[in-house]
C-alpha cells in the first residue's frame, strides 16, 4: 500500500482490503469499517481467491496477493518482492520515477533489509508467538539490540542508507508504526517505546508524514486487526490507548536529503 502510494499507481492496481476479525476460515471480504468487498472476484473469503489461481493449491493464504486481473492469477503474495516491481516497473505508464532501490545503493540497502527482517520485522513476531521462555527471551533481545543500533545509526544520519530515502527505511516504517500501538503490548516488546527513542521517533514522524502516507495509515484499523478475538486476545477488546501524535513536527531536517529521483 505504501508503494501503490508513492509510486502514485492508485489508477492502475486496485485494491480490495481484507478483514481479519473472522477467524474460522481466515481472511475475508465483508466490508466492515476500513475493509472492502472483493470487487473483481466477488470472493466472500480469501482462500477462493487463491483456489481460482489454482484449485490445487495448499500453501498458506496470506496478504498482500497481488493478483492479474488478465490472466486471472495470483502474481506474487511476498511484499518484499511486490514492492520491487511496483518500485520500477510501471516507471513508463505513470512517468513516476522516483526509485527506492537504486542501483548503487542496493548492496547496502539488502544488508539493512537483512538484518531488519529478521530482528524487526520478523522478530517481533518471533517474540510474541514464541512458546517457551527461551524463544521469547532470543527474539526480545535480538529485536531490541537492532532497535539500539538503528537509534544510534540515525544519530549520525537522515536515513538508515545515509542522506537518502530508500526501500530499507519504508520497510522499517511498516513496524515501526505498529510498534506502540500493537507490538509494545500484545506481543510483549515492552522494554522500551518506540517514542522514547529520540531518533527513531523523529524518523517514524518523519516518515509518517511524506506526502500520502497518513492517508493510508490507518492506526485504528491496524490496531483492531490485531486485537481482534484470538489466541492472544481472546474477548476481542482492544486498548484505547496509546495516544500518540505523528502529526508532531521532527527534527530530522537537521541532517540534509538527496533527491531520490
Amino acid at each position: 500500500m505504501l508503494f501503490r502510494k508513492l509510486k502514485g499507481l492508485e489508477d492502475m492496481i486496485s485494491v480490495s482490503i481484507a478483514s481479519s476479525t473472522a477467524r474460522e476460515q481466515g481472511w475475508n471480504f465483508n466490508g466492515d469499517e476500513a475493509t472492502t468487498l472483493d470487487e473483481v472476484n466477488g470472493a466472500k473469503r480469501l482462500h477462493e481467491v487463491y483456489s481460482k489461481a489454482d484449485p490445487a493449491i495448499t500453501c498458506r493464504v496470506t496478504v498482500p496477493a497481488l493478483w492479474d486481473k488478465q490472466e486471472e492469477t495470483i502474481v506474487n503474495n511476498e511484499s518484499s518482492e511486490i514492492i520491487r516491481m511496483l518500485n520500477s516497473e510501471f516507471d513508463g505508464l505513470t512517468g513516476n520515477n522516483l526509485d527506492f532501490y537504486p542501483e548503487s545503493l542496493r548492496g547496502e540497502i539488502d544488508a539493512v533489509n537483512e538484518v531488519i527482517y529478521e530482528t524487526v520485522n520478523n522478530g517481533v513476531y518471533r517474540t510474541g508467538f514464541a512458546s517457551t521462555q527461551a524463544a521469547y527471551e532470543e527474539g526480545y533481545h535480538k529485536l531490541f539490540a537492532t532497535l539500539d543500533g538503528m537509534e544510534e545509526r540515525l544519530s549520525g544520519q537522515r536515513y538508515l542508507v545515509g542522506d537518502r530515502l530508500t526501500e530499507a527505511d519504508w520497510r522499517f516504517f511498516a513496524t515501526l508504526i505498529r510498534f506502540d500501538i500493537v507490538y509494545y503490548g500484545l506481543f510483549k516488546c515492552n522494554r522500551r517505546h518506540i517514542y522514547e527513542y529520540p531518533n527513531l521517533w523523529n524518523y517514524t514522524r518523519e516518515l509518517y508524514q511524506y506526502p500520502g502516507v497518513a492517508e493510508i495509515s490507518n492506526i485504528e484499523h491496524m490496531k483492531k486487526g490485531y486485537y481482534a478475538a484470538g489466541m492472544r486476545n481472546p474477548t476481542g477488546i482492544y486498548p484505547l490507548g496509546p495516544d500518540l501524535d505523528y502529526d508532531e513536527p521532527h527534527d530530522r531536517g537537521r541532517f540534509p536529503a538527496a533527491d531520490i529521483h
